[in-house]
């Protein structure tokens, strides 16, 4: 999804490959109610999240190459959303009120956001920031889908299209940012050859 940020794809481009990964949302929602259906108790929400995240996760390291690390990046999406969406929709109690699934995206959010950042390659800079982000790009996501009139009654284990773009292209914006190269350094002291003495 920022896809060679360092080479020669531009900003813009970088961050419109991020955003159609939104595409993968809908795939990873039917992906997850396939081998779950309803998300209406804890074991169905435990696997129905890991394996909507193990999409997701996939999707965005494919379109994001080489800049996220599928080794890590895939395992953590897939195990932050497993454990999220069981922690939120259990302390909702499963309900699809938009207090409730902003409650769950919250939730859902923090712990996959942890996870992510921890997954995020080491000149990320803040990580922090990205785990901080998620809880609200997240609730934000359930509360665009609720309003669009999207059936959330269905107990799905992601928000839908309308929210998944919106989450994709915020989130995108930061990925960028924090990725983005840090050019504070002089160019003298980028191209100075070192000398080892001793």
């Amino acid at each position: 999804m920022l896809a060679h940020i360092s080479g020669p794809t531009s900003p813009r481009l970088a961050w419109a490959l991020w955003t159609a990964g939104f595409l993968a949302f809908p795939i990873a929602g039917l992906a997850g109610r396939a081998i779950v259906g309803h998300v209406d108790s804890l074991a169905a929400a435990l696997v129905g999240g890991a394996v909507t995240g193990l999409v997701i996760g996939a999707a965005q390291a494919l379109v994001a190459h080489p800049r996220l690390d599928p080794r890590r990046w895939i395992p953590a999406t897939a195990i932050g959303m497993g454990l999220g969406l069981g922690l939120g929709a259990a302390l909702v109690g499963y309900g699809t009120s938009l207090p409730e699934l902003i409650g769950m995206g919250a939730v859902t959010g923090l712990i996959m956001g942890a996870a992510q950042a921890w997954a995020l390659p080491s000149a990320a800079r803040p990580r922090w920031a990205w785990a901080a982000a998620m809880p609200a790009l997240w609730a934000l996501a359930w509360t665009v889908t609720t309003v669009s009139g999207i059936d959330v009654e269905a107990q799905y284990t992601i928000f839908g299209v309308t929210g998944a773009l919106t989450f994709s292209a915020l989130s995108g914006l930061l990925l960028y940012g924090l990725l983005r190269p840090r050019t504070h350094e002089r160019p003298s002291e980028q191209t100075a050859p070192r000398v080892l003495i001793g």
